[in-house]
């Protein structure tokens, strides 16, 4: 059993691209572990992000549309997946380290807050120096999971994490494909989502943006994961031009008629209510919070502490937690 890691890891050297993240190469975790029998040290972060809480959480977290009546809305899980698929595609195609790809795709969300991006802005209003869901995805890796232990994964995995969104890229090729396959993921999920809605049809999305990504989901999602294997020749993980002026013009109409839209907005206006008032709360009453945020609270004050509860709460707790807190209950004689 001793030589199936080390068959894995010598596969690697011998069958993925030069410019690939071997295994055996990892900066390691913060803190030492002895090595797994069957697994890399990227299969055996996959795992742990998969079996952790905040994963599992990520099913009742909001992507765009705040309660949705349908099921078949995304969610920050369903999101999530779909990112790990079209990520280990390219990862595949270009023979870069799939297990390193796939870790980083799982875990790049595990710190968003309930209600989507609505509930980010209004966290990030509140907690002293800002608030960002890549920081704190990061941040349920190394300190909020195990009850303050952390799930101790490799730096590579830490490094893509952080640099999901924006800023500096990741280290990795395989911390960069995830980046790109973030946003081919959500620009397409969100046209899906906003055409089911009512809010748009596919025959408003401009016909020049047509004609360069494709008439439809899936020749959109073809052409950009196509662009993103076809000009990658080392490490520096790129599109055509283009096809990237193409994709930034459908980001921006859908900037101007789904995410500013005022039916897909209309709820957002409860979310600041709803998190300002639970945190508020928290501040005042630092004994109402949940048991296991106690440590960081006496390690990091309420205010740290009051973020990471809410951060973590999904959208049905968050709202029943603010019941709770200010709506009166009925009562009987």
């Amino acid at each position: 059993m001793k030589n199936i890691r080390k068959y894995t890891e010598d596969l690697e050297k011998q069958t993925l691209s030069p410019y690939a993240t071997l295994s055996i190469n990892s900066k390691g975790r913060e803190r030492i572990e002895e090595k797994c029998e069957l697994r890399t040290d990227f299969q055996r972060d996959r795992d742990r992000i998969i079996h952790c809480k905040a994963f599992r959480r990520l099913k009742h977290k909001t992507q765009v549309f705040l309660s949705p009546e349908s099921d078949h809305y995304r969610t920050r899980l369903t999101h999530t997946l779909e990112v790990s698929q079209i990520a280990r595609t390219i990862a595949r195609a270009l023979r870069f380290n799939e297990d390193l790809t796939e870790a980083i795709a799982l875990a790049h969300d595990l710190g968003h807050t309930p209600f989507g991006h609505a509930g980010e802005r209004a966290l990030a209003s509140l907690y002293p120096g800002g608030f960002t869901h890549f920081e704190q995805s990061v941040r349920v890796c190394r300190v909020i999971e195990r009850a303050g232990e952390g799930l101790n994964l490799t730096a590579e995995v830490i490094d893509g994490i952080l640099h999901h969104t924006r800023g500096d890229w990741a280290q990795t090729p395989e911390g960069k494909i995830v980046r790109f396959s973030d946003r081919i993921a959500y620009i397409n999920h969100d046209i899906d989502d906003a055409v089911s809605a009512g809010v748009i049809t596919e025959d408003d999305i401009p016909i020049d943006i047509r004609q360069i990504l494709g008439f439809s989901k899936s020749e959109r999602i073809d052409t950009l994961v196509k662009s993103v294997v076809s000009n990658t020749k080392t490490d520096d993980v790129k599109m055509d031009d283009a096809t990237m002026r193409a994709y930034e013009a459908l980001h921006m109409f859908l900037f101007d008629t789904v995410y500013r839209n005022s039916i897909v907005k209309s709820e957002e206006t409860k979310v600041d209510g709803i998190v300002s008032g639970i945190y508020e709360y928290l501040i005042k009453n630092p004994d109402k919070l949940d048991d296991e945020y106690n440590d960081i609270r006496e390690r990091e004050g309420i205010h740290r502490a009051a973020a990471d509860y809410i951060a973590g709460m999904t959208d049905h707790f968050a709202v029943m937690t603010y019941s709770n807190i200010y709506i009166p209950k009925e009562w009987k004689v």
